[in-house]
């Protein structure tokens, strides 16, 4: 006989019917905090957008950089023919490529350039200065400095072999930039005479450089210790003849 819970009348016994089983408590995930961004990432979006719109101009300004050199190094073609102004204007005088380091000529000589003067003093006498070697200090100031200027590497040096290319062995000039190359040899060695303060050296005050000469000193690399080649270290030396400084030039005016 089936019994009745008094008060709820649920049925007890064999028959009662089972009581639904409550579903099973599964472990829900939770959300939890993810790993802090990072990087560009953890930027807002506007400035995520400005680090992207950089960088993409840093890509193209080196692709362009990239592209002008390959130009500028490789033989003539289509391209520098039509174009060839941009590029000079673009690889000049900052990303100038010098292959002289490689083969098959390799640079194998020193060579310094040195310069004298006649300096006129306030008594009227003119007296002459040692020679200073202009490429020994403009080593000395490149040496230890990671920054060096363009003016330090490369004016003194460029200026000399424009007067070389420009001019036969016996110092004539052939074509029609020999005049203009000693003019600028010249302005550059009055401006140096004046920087070192040769002009006071000379006269012990006030003076002119009325002219000035002009000479190359090339020795040789000694070659390696493990090398049988052998090579004179005898330095030799070019002078060119003396130049008459003009006026405008001989005060140092000229900048």
């Amino acid at each position: 006989m089936d019994a009745y819970d008094e008060g709820s009348n649920a049925r007890h016994g064999p028959d009662a019917p089972s009581r639904p089983t409550p579903p099973t408590r599964q472990d829900v995930p939770v959300d939890r905090p993810g790993e802090p961004r990072t990087g560009i990432a953890a930027l807002s979006l506007r400035y995520q957008v400005g680090v992207a719109l950089a960088l993409a101009v840093v890509a193209i300004g080196v692709c362009v950089h990239l592209g002008m050199t390959f130009l500028h190094v490789a033989p003539a073609n289509t391209v520098t023919r039509a174009h060839g102004d941009a590029v000079d204007d673009w690889i000049y005088p900052e990303f100038e490529q010098n292959w002289k380091l490689f083969a098959p000529n390799p640079l194998q000589q020193n060579i310094s350039i040195q310069v004298r003067a006649g300096v006129r003093g306030p008594d009227g006498m003119t007296s002459v200065t040692g020679w200073y070697d202009l490429s020994a200090e403009d080593g000395r100031a490149i040496d230890g400095n990671l920054l060096p200027s363009h003016t330090q590497q490369n004016e003194l040096r460029r200026a000399w072999d424009f007067y070389v290319a420009t001019h036969d062995g016996e110092n004539r000039p052939v074509g029609l930039r020999g005049a203009l190359s000693e003019s600028y040899l010249r302005r550059i060695m009055v401006l140096r005479l004046h920087d070192d303060d040769a002009v006071r050296a000379a006269t012990g005050g006030a003076g002119v450089i009325e002219r000035v000469q002009v000479r190359s000193r090339t020795s040789n690399v000694p070659p390696p210790e493990w090398s049988r080649e052998k090579v004179s270290m005898t330095p030799s030396y070019r002078e060119l003849p003396w130049w008459r400084v003009p006026q405008d030039e001989a005060e140092g005016g000229m900048r």
